[in-house]
């Protein structure tokens, strides 16, 4: 009996060992363990300030598309326009916390990465064809180094922006002209200083305060690209679009370096493949948008002032620029401009 008895006990340690083992088994195939091995899917959130309309989010809603097909549906990303993660310093710092994973930026790295300042300095380029040389050759590479090394971010494709032109109601041609314009800019110290050597009176005032200013006279212009020119309505406030082209700038789509190395090698080589895909899509829109905002403002009783003396505006900037920025971005400011001659 006791033989008996102690064969039963046995027998149902041996038991609950085995539906332990199984139970661990279980348990840990339904946790998963790293990205492909464990056929976890991992998600992403972008967040960016643009609307569903603009280039930016079509070219990221592309970019998903493409990360879900070469993943096989692994990695998964969200997009968030119209600033719902937040600003887009917000979303930077948001990266480092973990609640969220990608944005889209520019010269605002210049909080961690000063030379990042150059992605909108004034003058730096002069064409689209000088920005692409800069971006996808040795400069580029070193501000993507940079970036990923003192911002925690990797790039992975890159915007073109529309090139900031003066708005006015009357022609303005040379520095002269500005002498005294009071014109609105966006609270960068380097375009305070750049427009006050010129001759101007530069304000920095709200965006959403921008046309009322206008209509009512409290200040005379502000500078912008054509699609920003158009969504807030100056046109109804302003007669000419002065192409000055002080600025020629870029900016990334970007992932946090974290959320990037996390990944395996095949994934991460599906992220990069996607990327070099959406590249060209977003020139292409860039292209389509710029042409077609400029078309909008024409029709609408902008009239484009081509007559602009830019060598004479980049001149009477320089001094300023040259006392605002330090030894390493003036060093970096004069290759982007030399790549251009």
């Amino acid at each position: 009996m006791k033989k008996v008895l102690g064969l039963s006990i046995l027998t149902a340690l041996l038991f609950i060992i085995s539906a332990c083992g199984e139970d661990s088994s279980n348990n840990e195939e339904a946790s998963g363990g790293e990205g492909e091995e464990s056929g976890e899917t991992i998600t992403w959130k972008l967040g960016h300030l643009s609307n569903e309309d603009h280039s930016w989010h079509k070219t990221a809603e592309r970019f998903a598309e493409l990360v879900d097909e070469k993943t096989d549906g692994q990695l998964q990303i969200e997009i968030y326009p119209n600033e719902e993660l937040g600003s887009e310093t917000d979303v930077i710092d948001g990266i480092s916390a973990g609640t969220a994973d990608m944005t889209i930026t520019g010269e605002s790295m210049a909080n961690w990465a000063p030379e990042t300042a150059m992605l909108g300095a004034p003058y730096a380029i002069n064409s689209e064809e000088h920005l692409k040389t800069v971006v996808e050759g040795e400069i580029g590479e070193e501000l993507e180094q940079t970036i990923k090394d003192d911002v925690g971010l990797t790039p992975l494709y890159y915007h073109m922006r529309a090139p900031r032109n003066l708005t006015s109601n009357e022609p303005i041609n040379t520095p002269a002209d500005a002498e005294g314009f009071k014109m609105r800019v966006p609270n960068v110290p380097l375009y305070m200083d750049s427009w006050n050597e010129v001759g101007a009176s530069p304000q920095t005032i709200a965006f959403n305060e921008v046309f009322t200013g206008l209509q009512q006279g409290v200040i005379d212009g502000q500078e912008n690209p054509v699609d920003l020119i158009h969504s807030a309505g100056f046109y109804e406030v302003q007669d000419y679009v002065n192409v000055t082209e002080h600025v020629y700038g870029w900016v990334y789509v970007v992932v946090g370096n974290e959320q990037f190395n996390a990944l395996d090698e095949d994934m991460q080589e599906a992220v990069m493949e996607a990327s070099e895909e959406v590249q060209g899509l977003s020139q292409e829109l860039y292209e389509e948008d710029t042409e077609e905002y400029t078309q909008m403002l024409k029709d609408e009783g902008m009239e484009f002032n081509e007559d602009v003396d830019k060598d004479a505006f980049s001149e009477a900037m320089r001094p300023a620029i040259e006392e605002s920025l330090n030894e390493e971005q003036l060093d970096l400011y004069e290759r982007i401009v030399e790549a251009g001659e």
